[in-house]
């Protein structure tokens, strides 16, 4: 173990307790003993330890009682309570005042180390919330996330609250929104963030390998099935799986997919035994799930079991205070990605930036940033690194209205191209010559061309 990690028995029975305080010790803990629950008590106030092991009837005062008081005054101890057969009533109602998990006796020692081992990864895990949650409030940043707008506020509360937790969680939002990241967020701030992050894309997969990929197939399955391999509920097992585009997942992968959702148990293809699994499921879509199930893309069973809790990632243009922040913050990513040294970005361009829509959200964003840290020749992202149509003040959707009929010559298309941007941009030859991607000069020399041959219809 990296670091010494403190437990305290509170057990009456002395040969019980000596067993304990022996098995725990040898697996590298700290332990602390007490003969019942007032002494554990004490220890417990006076500086506490991070796991609390106890026994229900003792003398003074028993172990329920001792819980009750114990969480008021250290309400960061986990509680592991010891029950005897007649006792389980209580160490259900011990649970219920906050007990991590009760254990019968004789305690089975492979049970009570993978307890333990819940119970600190529980403790690491809210203490990595509370730093987030100090930092969601002081910068704006929750793990991979990032954001001051109300809605990405919004959206930061919600995964915080539940990262901890073992619900489903469906993420939708456009394309580019940071749905994968929201999803990795709430992994890595949760009790299972040191097991595997898989992340399948439905759309991406033949329908024919769907259900291979995701519960494995046995060697001799189907043909070219040469060994045996593990599907992404086994891959993740004990952490996160993240389904990304779940409404093109087809219809009998999403019926297998249920059940398995519901009884934990996967079988590979060709198989004859099920494995059971332990993953958390999170799925995503940039599609409103209401529609697909609507159209049928989506079983209506397999949408109210992933819906538990519905986050919605908002589209950059919803949250423009947002755009400078996240533009700083990929200008030091991607400095570091390609060993460049820009600092900063021009105020001039932020607002070329600002004016622009971001259809394609975050990834455009990023996309055009790197093309800028790429392009640029000094330290800092001036309008001149920019694509020419965010130097025009255009928003890109207008230029994709630009079309071009079959069966014209080359000359003629550019001849087209050139008078309709050009009307576009109002007359302004400036801006029709940075959204077409040629200097003004060229631009010129173009239209006297065209008014010499008497096909401007503006001259």
């Amino acid at each position: 173990m990296s670091e010494v990690k403190r437990i305290l028995v509170v057990e009456d029975d002395d040969r019980v307790r000596n067993a304990l305080n022996g098995l725990l010790s040898s697996w590298g803990y700290s332990v602390d003993l007490a003969t019942d629950g007032i002494e554990g008590l004490e220890k417990i106030i006076s500086g506490g330890p991070v796991v609390v092991i106890s026994d229900m009837r003792m003398p003074r005062l028993d172990g329920l009682e001792m819980l009750k008081q114990a969480r008021k005054a250290n309400p960061n101890a986990h509680f592991i309570v010891l029950t005897g057969f007649g006792t389980i009533r209580d160490a259900v109602e011990a649970t219920q005042h906050g007990a991590f998990n009760f254990l019968t006796k004789p305690v089975d020692p492979e049970r009570l180390q993978i307890e333990l081992r819940n119970c600190f990864d529980r403790n690491e895990s809210e203490q990595q919330l509370e730093i987030a949650h100090r930092k969601l409030r002081d910068l704006g940043v929750l793990g991979r996330l990032e954001g001051r707008s109300p809605k990405m506020q919004e959206v930061m509360s919600i995964i915080s609250m539940v990262a901890p937790l073992a619900a489903s969680v469906l993420i939708c939002g456009e394309s580019g929104t940071g749905k994968e990241l929201a999803a990795r967020t709430i992994h890595e701030l949760s009790p299972c963030r040191r097991s595997r992050f898989v992340a399948v894309n439905c759309a991406a997969i033949p329908e024919s390998l769907v259900e291979s990929e995701l519960f494995g197939h046995e060697k001799g399955a189907f043909s070219g099935a040469l060994q045996q391999r593990l599907g992404c509920f086994e891959l993740a097992q004990g952490g996160t799986l993240l389904l990304d585009e779940i409404g093109d997942m087809p219809a009998i992968a999403q019926a297998r997919l249920l059940r398995v959702l519901e009884d934990g148990k996967v079988r590979r293809l060709g198989g004859t035994s099920e494995v059971q699994t332990a993953v958390r499921v999170l799925a995503a879509t940039n599609k409103v799930p209401e529609d697909s199930v609507k159209n049928g893309q989506l079983r209506s069973d397999l949408f109210f079991r992933l819906n538990v809790v519905r986050i919605t990632m908002p589209p950059l243009r919803e949250r423009p205070e947002d755009l400078e922040t996240l533009s700083t913050a990929q200008l030091e990513d991607l400095n570091r990605k390609h060993a460049r040294t820009v600092r900063w970005i021009d105020p001039e361009a932020i607002n070329l930036m600002l004016s622009y829509s971001w259809p394609g959200n975050i990834r455009e964003l990023r996309n055009t940033l790197e093309r800028a840290v790429l392009i640029c020749s000094g330290n800092v992202i001036t309008p001149c690194d920019l694509p020419p149509f965010l130097r025009a003040g255009v928003d890109r959707p207008a230029l994709d209205r630009l079309r071009a009929e079959a069966g014209l010559s080359l000359e003629e298309v550019q001849r087209r191209h050139i008078l309709e941007t050009l009307a576009y941009a109002n007359q302004n030859k400036t801006k029709a010559a940075a959204l077409l991607g040629i200097t003004v000069r060229t631009l010129h020399n173009k239209l006297k061309q065209y008014a010499a041959s008497r096909q401007n219809p503006l001259n």
